[in-house]
């Protein structure tokens, strides 16, 4: 019996490699790719600031000096409440060992 021919032996005869890019193409890829991959500069200040927070580093590192300057300002003002409380407790204990001291004061006003 004989084999029938299959209908893709023509289709597979006229395959062959495509055909390369031709060079002009090529180039003018490559050179689009290397323009989309250059880091574009800035143009103004707020461009350039929104740069710097737009790096990972940059911003984790200006949220934690953030953070820190935060606590330094707050123990600051702890301090001095504290300070301000001491004082207080300290002439409040004056004038309760010596109620004259009070006194004095108030004739010197």
């Amino acid at each position: 019996m004989p084999s029938l021919p299959d209908p893709l032996d023509p289709l597979l005869d006229r395959w062959s490699e495509p055909p390369a890019a031709p060079p002009p193409l090529a180039a003018e890829v490559w050179r689009r790719i290397a323009v989309a991959e250059t880091p574009v500069r800035p143009a103004g200040l707020a461009d350039r600031i929104e740069s710097w927070f737009a790096s990972p580093p940059f911003a984790t590192a200006f949220v934690v000096s953030c953070v820190l300057l935060g606590v330094f300002l707050a123990e600051l003002r702890l301090r001095e409440q504290q300070r301000a409380s001491h004082a207080q407790l300290a002439r409040n204990y004056l004038q309760m060992i010596d109620p004259l001291l009070q006194e004095t004061a108030n004739t010197r006003r």
